[in-house]
This record gives structure tokens, sequence and C-alpha cells, in this order.
């Protein structure tokens, strides 16, 4: 048992020392990969979204140091017809690349060192079968399989992290990819090394233009999570399990850290925010823990075409396309504001809707993470109506019509040459962005079915918050009499009677036409049911 040859199962054991939720399903599908021509397999997903953790379940299921059945008994894995099959049968490298990068004297030396340490504890292992001068990686390997019939299962965790730690370096980066060229090119010397590999990291594969630098990958990603969508997070089930068991309100785990969606599975939640939250006893914001916003801030300031009007937009509760494809999976090759939305979509900060081709903001958490970063001066109005969010529900609550108008001036003519003024998106925009901080205390609903017909905007309290429930209607070149008018018709707060002596309904209006200096084009009239 070493570092890297064998490592054990100690990682897992604490793991499993702590609340854990079983993840064990990913083995069965790496263990329907070994020895075919599916045995390379890269999953990639954000910080803290259980990378290492699934790095060290897998070695101790596969490493043929230790016996691991005792950690893995009742785990769903021990009812797979595949378990007996594999568990505790192969020699295993473990590679946390993340580590060597920290440790490091001279990054430069990092790919030599990175060989030299595994091949020190591979001849300890196999001192017969490695020519003592060889300093290739993937030679040794080749010999030692060759001369045992054995073959290796790779795991490799962070594989990005030199990509992200010498991001302007290329010459090393090509050393690296040439080392995991090496090792996974595929051909005979691979097929007869490795029975299986798994690389995690945040970042998909590097590509140079169209082409992946490891072409014999089925890569598994944020924008692509195939058949292991289940694993990148938590699922909704999952989360109400803890809930349950922890006495956790699931509604406001929902809003804080739900709200990554593929075609697979409707509902991923941040793993870390929610483990966090129970062990804690308390929801709240866990994302900047982890992250800083200043690395968000450095990229949605980039100046491309575009790309401030798609911030805006989401921060107003809007969708925005975006092409993926051409996205090199680094974070230097920027080429436009599609590139810098995929990297936010890969770190966690956007989720992306595939079939629709949408990313949005996801969840509470992560806003509030977009909140910080617009709060400079390059973003104007908008940062400044964020800050004044508060101060606008307050008006709200206490039936201050006139600043409410005056809010909604203010922030409407900012975002106006962005999604087209006289246009009702942009009006709805405007008013999601001034009432950001709302989230913190409402479920904000668009169009939400009620009575006859839809509400513009519904403004739902979670059970927490003691704030009334809220309706808004929006009105173009009539009156905002006429917007409470219709919400009564409609009969909206019926469907909403459980907040009757509770409720507020508001109606906007905006008159395109107004005129004159002085002038408002925005009214507002606030009425208490």
């Amino acid at each position: 048992m070493g570092i890297y040859l064998n490592p054990g199962n100690k990682g897992f054991q604490t793991i499993l020392n702590g609340t854990y939720v079983d993840k064990t399903g990913l083995i069965e599908y790496v263990n329907g990969t070994i020895n075919t021509p599916r045995k390379l397999t890269c999953f990639s997903r954000p910080r803290r979204f259980g990378k290492s953790f699934a790095a060290k379940m897998l070695c101790a299921y596969y490493d043929k140091s230790c016996d691991s059945h005792s950690l893995f008994e009742g785990l769903e894995i021990s009812t797979k017809d595949s378990y007996e099959k594999h568990i505790n049968k192969y020699d295993v490298i473990y590679l946390d690349i993340t580590w060597f990068v920290s440790t490091t004297n001279d990054i430069n030396k990092i790919v030599s060192d990175m060989q030299s340490c595994v091949i020190s504890e591979l001849k300890n292992e196999f001192p017969e079968h490695i020519p003592q001068e060889e300093k290739s990686l993937p030679r040794v390997l080749t010999a030692i399989a060759s001369k045992t019939g054995s073959r290796f299962i790779i795991i490799i965790d962070e594989w990005d992290a030199l990509f992200r730690e010498a991001k302007n370096d290329e010459a090393l980066q090509k050393e690296y990819v040439q080392l995991l060229r090496g090792l996974f090119k595929g051909g005979t010397a691979t097929d007869e090394t490795i029975a299986a590999a798994y690389m995690t990291g945040i970042l998909p594969i590097k590509k140079y233009g169209t082409e992946s630098a490891l072409t014999d990958f089925k890569e598994c990603s944020m924008t692509r999570p195939g058949k292991l969508a289940s694993y990148v997070g938590f699922t909704e089930n999952e989360v109400k399990n803890l809930c349950d068991k922890y006495h956790m309100r699931f509604d406001d785990m929902r809003a804080w850290y739900d709200g990554y969606l593929f075609s697979q599975v409707d509902h991923v939640y941040s793993p870390n925010s929610v483990m966090n939250a129970i062990q804690e006893e308390e929801i709240q914001n866990y994302w900047t823990q982890t992250e800083t916003f200043e690395s968000l801030k450095k990229y949605i300031s980039m100046d491309f075409d575009g790309l401030k009007d798609a911030i805006i937009a989401m921060l107003g509760g809007q969708r925005v396309s975006v092409r993926i494809s051409t996205f090199q999976n680094d974070i230097t090759s920027f080429h436009n504001k599609n590139d810098v939305l995929t990297l936010l979509i890969h770190l966690g900060y956007l989720a992306y809707d595939s079939e629709r081709r949408e990313a949005y903001i996801p969840n509470l958490e992560v806003a509030e993470a977009f909140e910080d970063a617009v709060s400079g001066k390059e973003w104007g109005v908008v940062g400044e109506a964020l800050e004044d969010s508060d101060r606008l529900l307050d008006a709200t609550l206490s039936e201050d019509e006139g600043a409410v108008a005056e809010a909604l001036e203010q922030i409407h003519s900012s975002v106006s040459s962005v999604l087209n003024y006289n246009n009702e998106a942009s009006l709805s925009c405007a008013i999601t962005i001034a009432y950001y901080t709302a989230k913190r205390y409402y479920k904000i609903v668009r169009e939400l079915p009620s009575g006859k017909g839809f509400a513009d905007l519904a403004f739902l309290p979670y059970r927490n918050t003691d704030k009334p429930a809220m309706i808004v209607e929006l009105k173009y070149d009539k009156d905002a009499d006429s917007a409470i008018k219709q919400i009564h018709e409609n009969r909206y707060e019926g469907d909403l009677k459980k907040y009757f002596g509770n409720l507020l309904l508001v109606g906007i209006n905006y008159d395109k036409d107004a005129k004159g200096e002085g002038v408002k084009r925005h009214s507002c009239v606030i009425e208490r049911v």
C-alpha cells in the first residue's frame, strides 16, 4: 500500500464516518467499462460537487491491497451482479494533481516529478520488471503489464489543476498532455496495460481547435453528463431524505441549492452546500466559502459583445441562448461571450438546459455571488439597483407607491438599451432585478397560473418568513389601476387564498409615450387584500 500505487481505503472510510449519501452506483457504471472500448471516462464537475469523494470511493473499491467488503456492505453497489467480480481485484494508480501542484518546488518539473514518484513505488512492488533507468511512466506500466499479465486502473483527481495553475504555460501544458496521451492514447499497449481509467476535474478535457486532446475518453460534464447526471450532485429524493432525517426545511433547501437541470435528472443540488446546511443546522450561503466573487467578476466583466447584456438578462430572471461548442476547455482561450458563459456553466455559476441550449442562474446561493460581482461602478445603475433592492422591497411592503415607481423608473431605464425598452420582457426583467434580494424571502414565479389567467409575477413567501405574498401585474400605456382591476377580475388571489390578510396586489404601468421634463413613465398602485 502506497501513496500513488494502491493507496488503500482509508480515504473512503473517513467519508463514511460522516453523513454519507450513497453514490456507489457510479462504480457499477465504471465496472461496465472495464476492459472494453469505453474504458476511459472523464467526469468533470464544479468545485465541492463530490469529485474527490468519488475518486476515493473508486480507489477503495478496486484496490487489491485491501479488503473493502465491510465498507460497501449495504450500499447500492453491493446489490449489483458485478460487485464481487471487481472488488479489490486491481492494482490502482491514484494521482491527485492538485496535491502535486501545491507541493512542487518547481512547477516546470511537475510532469517529470509525477512520473518519478509513481515509478519509485512501482519499483518497490515490481522490482524485477522495471529497467532501473526508465523514467517514462507509460513505458514502465507497459513493461509490468507485459510480464505480469495484469492491467491497472488509473484514477486521476483534479486532472485539470495544472491547466488552472499554469494557465499561460503552453509548453508545460503540452508536456502534461503528452503524458496523458502516452497513458491513454489507445492501441495495443494501452489495451494491454489499462483495465479502466477515471479522471475528474472542473473542466472537460482540453481541446485544440475542434478536437479533444484525449479523443479516446468518454466525457461527461455539466453540459453533457449523460448517464452520470444523477452523480453530478444530490438528486431531489436524496435531499428530501436528508431533510427528513435531520429535520431541515426542504423548500428552503430547494430554493438555495437546487437549480441544475439535465435531461436525465430534473433537479440536482449542490452537495457541499446541502451537507454544510445540515451540519450547521442553518440554511445560508456556503458557496462563498469555497469560491470568491472576484473570479466571477473577472469573467463577467470581459469585453465581449453581448456578454453584459446576457448577464443583465439572467439577473432579471431570464434565460439566454449559449453555444458551447467553441469553448476550448481552459481558462484563457476566450473568443466570444459564449466561451465565457460556457466556462461559468462548468464552474457551477450557471446552469445549462441542453434541450433548449440556454443558460441561467440556478439558485439563491449563486444569485448572491452575482449580486456581489456586479456591485462595481462598471455595472452602473444595475449594481446600484441590486444594492437598493432591500429598500425597494421595504417600500413595497409599506405600500409607498411613489417610492416604488421612482425606483422602477431608474432600473428600467438602465436596462432599456439592452432588452428593448418598450417590451414587456424588459419591464419584467427590470422588476426582477429591482426586487433581486427578495429572492431570499420569496419564491418568485413568472406567469403563475391562477384563477382565470396568469399572474405576471407572483411572490410566494417561504415558510420561515412573515412577509406577505404579492401578485404583480404589468401594464403598458394604460394605468396601474387597470392592473389591479385585472387581478380582481381574473381572481388571481383565489389561488392564493391562504395568504388572505397577508397579500399585496401590486399594479405597475409603463407609459411609453409620456413626455415632458419631470414626467414619470412608471406608476404604481398597491392594494392590501
